[in-house]
């Protein structure tokens, strides 16, 4: 019997628990699902036979290890930062590790010593990053395969609401982690047009959008990701004149969300203390030039140069942000008030279905043609549980830990999935979930 581990027991890890213990019986597995809350580790489980649930603290080192050391593969839904504890205690004990975090330096660091202990840390398996590099690089050596040379890479991934439930002015509800949300395009963005190196600084990320256009769906928009440089080598297209990725909203998100990052309140970098004496029209009023609360909203307009009746404008009064509601968290950053309110405005109802949708641009040069592919996916979510986001997050990794312990996988040390031992089977069963890629080409010259 082969024993998986899965660290984590939150809002993406549903899918992932879902196909684990589908697949428990067949593939003779036990599933041991460890969360600082027991009840959401149980709640995940459903009393299955070939699962039990923990309560584990990961920052208690010996309870970790041991719990690590008892399986054979472990899956981190961590935070990102926690990676690391694990990924060095999978390599004392010669475990797989499968996370959806991007490859940070320190994990990086480790592949030496993976390699040596004979153990793949498989990194960026999710969604974006995960699928993304699954979906392109099977098209970069297709590509390849015909000879060809990509000149262009644009890709694009958006989490949203299903049109159906798309109800608010924002277009907009959380699907994922609020917080990153709040916290999005607070780096400069890197990135490359036309063979010239280009930046977006922070105070312009939301101004320079793009739009994207997706069968069916219409027209969205997107705005630049924090460094599109860095999947240049690892994708193989070094010949690429343009390399850019970016995060998909509805049209008007991006002007709307830029008054939010003008006034200040997505700052993170600086605590208000007693907050909760405030309420949120005083809160806002702190941010403007001047003093009279009563005309809060013609000094905001003045401030940011916009019109009342604009569109922009209104979807900051349907926040609520102007009310004179008071603010319930007692020591907080700008950042963390603002998610309070967002987290009531935008979040996803009972009933209520989400939706991942991902755009894959990529140009290539045959011989003398100049040619096209659009790769498009849309997921739509099951309920308010088995989301799109949980699906496309958790998918990828369960299946690559399936595929691990199968030993169909050789690769060992860090890695994230970019090869045909990792990408061909991974969609093939994708495509068995309905994650499916729709890809059209057309004659460019």
């Amino acid at each position: 019997m082969k024993k998986i581990l899965v660290l984590g027991a939150g809002l993406s890890s549903s899918y992932l628990i879902k196909y684990l213990l589908d697949h428990a019986s067949t593939e003779n597995w036990q599933i041991t699902v460890a969360d600082s809350n027991l009840a959401a580790a149980q709640l995940k489980i459903h009393n299955h036979s070939h699962a039990n649930a923990i309560s584990l603290n990961i920052m208690d080192d010996g309870a970790r290890e041991t719990t690590i050391a008892a399986n054979d593969l472990v899956i981190s839904l961590l935070p990102p930062t926690l990676h690391i504890v694990a990924a060095k205690d999978c390599i004392k004990h010669k475990k797989h590790l499968v996370t959806a975090s991007y490859i940070s330096e320190e994990m990086e660091q480790l592949d030496a010593a993976a390699k040596e202990a004979g153990v793949l840390l498989l990194n960026e398996c999710g969604l974006d990053p995960g699928i993304d590099h699954l979906s392109a690089m099977k098209i970069i050596h297709e590509i390849e395969e015909r000879g060809g040379t990509v000149t262009s890479f644009k890709s694009f991934c958006g989490g949203l609401v299903a049109p159906e439930y798309d109800d608010n002015p924002w277009n907009y509800k959380f699907t994922w982690n609020p917080r990153n949300v709040v916290l999005a395009g607070q780096a400069t963005a890197k990135y490359l047009e036309n063979g010239v190196l280009k930046f977006i600084p922070v105070a312009h990320i939301f101004e320079q959008t793009e739009q994207v256009t997706l069968d069916g769906y219409g027209e969205f928009e997107s705005y630049a990701n924090r460094d599109s440089l860095g999947y240049i080598e690892p994708y193989g297209i070094t010949q690429a004149k343009t390399v850019l990725r970016g995060t998909l909203r509805k049209k008007g998100y991006s002007e709307a969300w830029n008054l939010l990052v003008k006034l200040g309140l997505t700052d993170d970098s600086f605590v208000i203390h007693e907050a909760n004496k405030l309420t949120l029209r005083k809160w806002v009023n702190a941010f403007v030039p001047g003093t009279d609360l009563a005309q809060l909203e013609n000094r905001i307009c003045k401030h940011l140069n916009i019109d009342a009746a604009s569109d922009s404008f209104q979807k900051l009064v349907w926040l609520g942000i102007l009310s004179d509601e008071r603010i319930t968290l007692h020591e907080a950053t700008p950042a963390q008030i603002l998610q309070t309110v967002l987290q009531q405005k935008w979040k996803l109802q009972s009933g209520e279905l989400d939706m991942i949708v991902m755009k894959h641009q990529i140009n290539f040069r045959i011989e003398n043609s100049e040619l096209r592919i659009e790769s498009e996916l849309v997921v739509k979510g099951e309920d308010e549980v088995l989301t799109a986001m949980a699906k496309t997050v958790g998918l990828p990794m369960a299946i690559a830990a399936k595929l691990i312990l199968q030993n169909k996988i050789q690769s060992r040390g860090v890695h994230m999935p970019l090869s045909k031992e990792f990408y061909e089977p991974i969609l093939t069963e994708l495509e068995t979930y309905c994650v499916k890629f729709v890809e059209r080409e057309s004659q460019l010259n």
